[in-house]
């Protein structure tokens, strides 16, 4: 990845904020594996504010995914680190979008609830945790986190 400058310990701060987003967005698909493993859970409480506000307000989601578009990613002006890592999250958001409605329609009505359906819902949730984790920890310490196929999709929106 093409470094773009220094940042400063604000902008990895900000930079970290937008995966909040495809992480609340996953919980969905975590709630067979935090049912069966409830200890799990006491990872997510400290963003239990967040998600009760996130899924009381009437389409936040869409509110916060075209803030983050229009408002960072489109905004010459702030950091390219963080538009990058906005633009990331903003992706791996839509992937679970697409993944939410192959699961409502397509393999929701086909599988109903079965072992298949459970392991690829834990699998994508799995996935979008370690993304998180990957994506937070590579922005803390200043890096693009490189995330195969979103990060080339993420610098080509925002060069």
């Amino acid at each position: 990845m093409t470094w773009r400058g220094s940042t400063t310990v604000l902008d990895r701060i900000f930079a970290c904020l937008p995966y909040l987003l495809p992480l609340i967005d996953a919980l969905m698909f975590g709630r067979f594996l935090l049912m069966q493993f409830p200890v799990l859970q006491l990872l997510f409480v400290p963003l239990l504010p967040l998600i009760q506000l996130y899924t009381s307000v009437p389409f936040i989601s869409l509110i916060v995914f075209f803030a983050l578009f229009l408002a960072v990613v489109r905004n010459p002006n702030i950091n390219h680190f963080i538009r990058f890592n906005a633009m990331q999250a903003i992706l791996l958001d839509i992937v679970l979008i697409l993944c939410n409605l192959v699961f409502q329609y397509i393999l929701g009505p086909a599988l109903q609830v079965g072992i298949l359906l459970e392991t690829l819902s834990n699998t994508i949730f799995l996935a979008i945790v370690v993304a998180f984790v990957y994506a937070v920890v590579q922005s803390l310490m200043g890096r693009y986190a490189e995330i195969p196929t979103i990060s080339d999709a993420a610098y080509a929106q925002v060069r």
